[in-house]
């Protein structure tokens, strides 16, 4: 039998354990809870670690007790530790598709919301589900995921196809922002949506943590952002791809820094 490694995030407590217990009832799910968007982190790093990756994740949409339009309230760790990002529910989902694109994504909302629904979806979640949904429902969603389906409530179709419409003029400006950087930046960006930290960056362009740090600063101020998370949001919006880690061939020096 293959088994669905199921991890569920959500910080209220109660509910993140319950229903890691009733999924876990079913015979070909595996199922760990975490509290946070850091823990959240760790644990898909450590599973990976151990090549026992997870196959959905389960992501709170009110993780952080975030409230729409503001600034994210929870820190998170980039890689290798130098520097700190910003993440809510949904951040959480554009960084973790940064990190494992082959991982899906579900967002469990306390209520429907079309903008936030088209948010997920931009970032990269595969599906939408109210959290009083019957647990077969989530199972459906969570099987249909993992074929590559996207799913959403009905009620909420209209309404994410208008704003994800209005999106699409959006994009114009994020593709106009991403124009703005340098060369270098550019090159850093791509590294950042990669999954790269500042010490892995500083290595792959030949350049000194502290010349990537300025670099990483000068980005996100000119994409207007405050976390490396956001960031490769609004570059994957743009249409912004990931380095090419096993094959681009970086130029040595400091021609373009």
């Amino acid at each position: 039998m293959v088994r669905i490694r199921v991890l569920v995030v959500d910080d209220h407590r109660i509910f993140a354990e319950s229903l890691a217990a009733a999924l876990a009832a079913e015979p070909d799910v595996d199922v760990s809870a975490a509290g946070s968007g850091p823990a959240a982190l760790r644990c898909l790093e450590r599973a990976a670690g151990e090549g026992r990756r997870f196959d959905v994740l389960l992501v709170d949409a009110d993780l952080g007790g975030q409230v729409p339009g503001t600034r994210p309230a929870l820190p998170v760790p980039v890689q290798d530790g130098n520097e700190e990002g910003l993440v809510d529910g949904i951040s959480l989902v554009a960084g973790v598709r940064a990190a494992q694109a082959a991982v899906r994504i579900v967002v469990l909302a306390e209520k429907d919301d079309p903008r936030r629904a088209a948010l997920a979806l931009q970032a990269g979640a595969s599906g939408w589900v109210a959290k009083d949904c019957s647990l077969s429902r989530l199972l459906t969603v969570i099987r249909g995921v993992l074929r590559d389906e996207t799913h959403l409530p009905p009620a909420l179709l209209t309404g994410v196809l208008r704003e994800l419409t209005a999106a699409r003029r959006h994009r114009t400006e994020s593709e106009r922002l991403v124009e703005s950087l340098t060369p270098r930046e550019r090159e850093v960006l791509r590294c950042m949506v990669a999954g790269l930290g500042r010490k892995a960056v500083a290595e792959r362009l030949f350049l000194s943590p502290h010349t990537v740090r300025t670099h990483m600063q000068n980005v996100l101020g000119k994409l207007g952002v405050h976390s490396t998370l956001a960031a490769v949001a609004l570059a994957r919006r743009a249409g912004v791809g990931p380095a090419d880690l096993a094959g681009d061939v970086v130029e040595r020096g400091g021609q373009l820094a």
